[in-house]
């Protein structure tokens, strides 16, 4: 697979030339970015894939509702609905997407929206009178331009040491990086050393107006299914299979075996849209776990009991508070 991805560099070059030359355009302003007057925060990564955006709007829901009314705004990745759709919570993931159908159940008074046209979408949600946006996933989509660009990379996957698609995982230039005014290093060890962060910074080379932050995942206690909890620890006699169709699952992998755990894994690829034969063979089996993202596409195929996920949630490893503080002094501000 290895040499495969390097027979592809010439592709990677090209597409790393024409991203470059987009990017170049809007910077200039002959390609136009439309600002807002409300609050537009984005959420987004240069990495494809797997630096944990969804955790990420979910902490920032749970941190900006009880003060603001708050909407996210996705494009619904690999949904059957076309256009803007205003989620109710009763819609399935085929129809809007996992990740958006997920922060609906989850956070019930946030405006969760749908629109790959990104301004049309924003247009939509200023009729709903909403106070802040988020924008789930869109630091390339350049015809926004947010007020604030939050960029994710994940710890042992940063984008300095990543190469343009299809040899790597870049949906960009480093360069684009730029762009954020806050980054964020994901997915890092609980007791990451101040030492690395330091070397961390150094490798990211961060411009003076940028702010580094880094943050782990911090799993549930409990596994979650539709009516019924139970602790983690209680899978510790147990035989069970995970399920997974996410960009990296091994975080979690690595979480289970550490608390002692026996299970098979059976991985898909992200956003994977399980067929009829796939549900079937998962409905023999007697208890399976997944991600929550998995779970809102899994869960009306199986009984009460059969099927939990492990909730998850970002948490910082310092500077929560300084974090916080500048999320809100950009809201105040617009």
């Amino acid at each position: 697979m290895k040499i495969f991805r390097k027979m592809l560099l010439p592709f990677a070059l090209l597409y790393g030339f024409v991203t470059w030359s987009r990017n170049l355009l809007y910077n200039a302003g002959i390609l136009k970015s439309k600002s807002y007057d409300l609050p537009v925060i984005c959420v987004g990564n240069i990495n494809a894939g797997g630096t944990g955006k969804s955790p990420m709007i979910e902490y920032l829901l749970k941190f900006l509702l009880p003060d603001f009314k708050v909407a996210t705004l996705s494009r619904g990745y690999k949904r059957s609905s076309k256009g803007f759709k205003l989620l109710n919570g009763n819609e399935t993931a085929a129809e809007v997407g996992d990740e958006p159908l997920q922060f609906k159940r989850k956070f019930k008074d946030a405006v969760i929206a749908v629109d790959a046209d990104r301004q049309n979408g924003i247009k939509k949600l200023q009729e709903e009178n909403v106070e802040i946006i988020l924008l789930d996933d869109a630091f390339q989509h350049r015809k926004v331009k947010a007020g604030l660009n939050i960029l994710l990379t994940a710890y042992g996957y940063l984008y300095v040491n990543d190469f343009m698609l299809p040899t790597g995982y870049l949906r960009e230039p480093t360069v684009g990086a730029e762009r954020a005014k806050i980054v964020i290093v994901t997915k890092c060890p609980p007791n990451l050393s101040k030492t690395e962060m330091e070397s961390i910074r150094g490798k990211l080379k961060l411009q003076n107006y940028q702010q580094l932050y880094f943050s782990f995942i911090e799993y549930d206690e409990e596994i979650v299914s539709e009516g019924t909890k139970a602790k983690l620890s209680s899978l510790k006699d147990k035989q069970f299979t995970l399920v997974t169709g996410i960009a990296n699952p091994k975080p979690l992998i690595n979480y289970l075996e550490a608390n002692g755990l026996d299970f098979e894994h059976l991985a898909f690829k992200d956003h994977h849209n399980f067929t009829t034969t796939e549900i079937a063979r998962l409905q023999k089996e007697t208890l399976l776990l997944t991600t929550e993202k998995d779970y809102v596409r899994l869960r009306e195929n199986f009984k009460d009991g059969q099927l939990f996920y492990l909730p998850v949630k970002t948490a910082f490893l310092k500077n929560e508070e300084a974090f916080k503080q500048k999320i809100l002094s950009f809201v105040h501000k617009k």
